[in-house]
């Protein structure tokens, strides 16, 4: 890993130019910058490099920015300021809402943009250094940022619904989440008190998952509290 702690910045803007411009004008200003054209690079530089802030174009070739956010938010809480042309006010309330912490429209003042970079950095409540991409237990390995799990080495096929309760637990690993917490994250407010959708998943994922579903490991009923994610 290089660069200082603090001055690390992922770059993700498919526009060559730009991200040029600011790559130059970025380590004139003491950032050391790395950069990505996609989201597919930009979540793979930012599980290997661990930047200390993200500077993200919400226009991606293949995939929207909103969901790199969502994506980076599944393992990470490092400072992501969006930069884009979108200046309509629900463009920036679903960044807002996907976890971006803040939000600049172009054409901007370079001025108020390392401005702003450096603010996110110092409200950073936690270094990115202390972040895990990658979660081992036993003979499971989920990649938070790349949204899979290995089984001894080989992919396991998660559904959308299965991966997002496992997200949340592993996120999570080592506390209990409560039931009603969980019902909201995965399935939203609405579903509260379906306490039944908890037992049918957490059983599917241990079928998948687990040596011995009957007896397992590392997805842990707490009964009438919630769920442990075991290491």
């Amino acid at each position: 890993m290089t660069g200082v702690p603090g001055n690390r910045i992922l770059v993700v803007d498919d526009e060559p130019g730009l991200a040029h411009a600011l790559a130059i004008t970025l380590r004139a200003s003491g950032w050391d910058v790395a950069t990505a054209a996609d989201g597919a690079s930009a979540l793979s530089s930012a599980a290997s490099r661990l930047p200390d802030v993200v500077l993200l174009d919400l226009g991606l070739p293949d995939m929207s920015g909103l969901d790199v956010i969502t994506a980076l938010r599944g393992w990470t809480r490092v400072p992501i300021v969006v930069l884009s042309a979108r200046q309509h006010g629900e463009d920036k309330v679903d960044a807002l809402d996907a976890g971006a912490d803040d939000y600049v429209t172009k054409p901007f003042a370079m001025n108020e943009l390392l401005a702003r970079l450096r603010a996110a950095v110092r409200r950073a409540a936690v270094p990115a250094e202390v972040d895990e991409a990658v979660v081992e237990a036993g003979d499971l390995s989920v990649d938070l940022a790349r949204r899979r799990v290995l089984r001894d080495g080989v992919e396991v096929r998660l559904s959308p619904t299965e991966w997002s309760m496992l997200e949340v637990l592993v996120r999570n690993r080592g506390r209990l989440v409560g039931r009603r917490q969980l019902l909201q994250e995965v399935w939203g407010p609405g579903y509260s008190d379906e306490t039944h959708y908890l037992r049918v998943y957490s059983a599917l994922l241990r079928r998948k998952l687990e040596a011995d579903p009957a007896h397992p490991r590392h997805i842990i009923t707490q009964p009438g509290m919630g769920y442990v994610f075991e290491v």
